[in-house]
């Protein structure tokens, strides 16, 4: 019953497209393989796991080769299926082309892009260094654009595939304290959703998973480890994220916010007036002194 499900839920993401024998020869004897941007730790790591144990081959993207190095022999003992890994910072120039010959080297092609690899700033705008502004820039939006777009044309013409973007619940709220954060993550809300828009019955999925708080290292790591949300808000295990994602990527869903509050909580961000969510929200996230 699930591949019957399955099979007619395809069918139907395939519903306006239209096969092109000549362009889909360019990827016979090709294999394909989900590339996870972010890959060696945290979500990353989770979502390449949940698609691993799901038969896929992967391709690990990031600036760590120690940390790919382990994730990757992690994965492929537990499931056995084949993992590469690139040692890469994509805010460097070239990305795409060093991205591109990795697949070429192994015969293969981007099925999946999880585009999973971000930064956060945490403390007023106006006290970030310039540069620490530019490179989260950099990676949140102008990186996952460039994948986004550079992979998306092929997965429309094979009719299969998908990009899914990791955003926050933060995208649909401003964010006093985390500025710059929350609003790259409102960007990648927004695309992911336009694009899912634009590509529906073509047979690709374009998805976005919105987690709230991750009991990860990205908080830390940010400067918010000592933000009032830390205290009051409990944070999910990155594995349950991840399970939930997969499986809104799976749906077809275009938006999937995991954990039973979370839902609601992004329902009120959406329906209450900005003037009384943005002062609730920038307390949450103020550093205590």
């Amino acid at each position: 019953m699930t591949n019957f499900f399955m099979r007619a839920l395809q069918s139907w993401r395939r519903r306006w497209w239209r096969p092109d024998p000549a362009a889909l020869a360019a990827y016979a004897g090709l294999r394909p393989l989900v590339i996870v941007t972010g890959g060696s730790e945290g979500i990353g790591l989770e979502l390449a796991r949940q698609f691993a144990l799901h038969g896929h081959d992967l391709l690990l993207i990031a600036r760590r080769r120690e940390l790919l190095d382990q994730a990757a022999a992690r994965i492929k003992a537990e499931t056995g299926v084949d993992v590469f890994v690139l040692a890469l910072d994509l805010t460097s120039p070239g990305v795409v082309e060093a991205i591109d010959a990795v697949l070429a080297a192994h015969r293969a092609y981007a099925d999946v892009v999880v585009n999973n690899a971000g930064i956060g700033l945490s403390g007023p705008f106006h006290e970030l260094a310039p540069e620490d502004v530019q490179r989260l820039v950099d990676l949140n939006i102008a990186a996952l654009t460039r994948l986004t777009r550079h992979y998306l044309p092929a997965m429309r013409t094979r009719g299969q595939g998908g990009i899914l973007n990791v955003g926050s619940l933060g995208g649909y709220i401003p964010g006093p304290n985390q500025a710059v954060y929350y609003a790259s993550k409102a960007y990648v809300q927004s695309l992911t959703e336009a694009v899912a828009a634009e590509t529906a019955g073509e047979g690709v999925r374009v998805c976005a998973l919105v987690p709230g708080p991750v009991d990860t290292k990205f908080h830390e790591r940010m400067g918010a480890e000592t933000a009032f949300y830390r205290t009051f808000i409990p944070p999910t295990s990155a594995q349950a994220v991840a399970r939930a994602g997969y499986r809104g990527y799976r749906l077809g869903w275009r938006v999937t916010v995991p954990g039973l509050v979370n839902p609601f909580l992004a329902l009120a961000m959406r329906i209450l007036p900005h003037r009384i969510v943005i002062p609730i929200v920038g307390v949450l996230l103020q550093q205590r002194r």
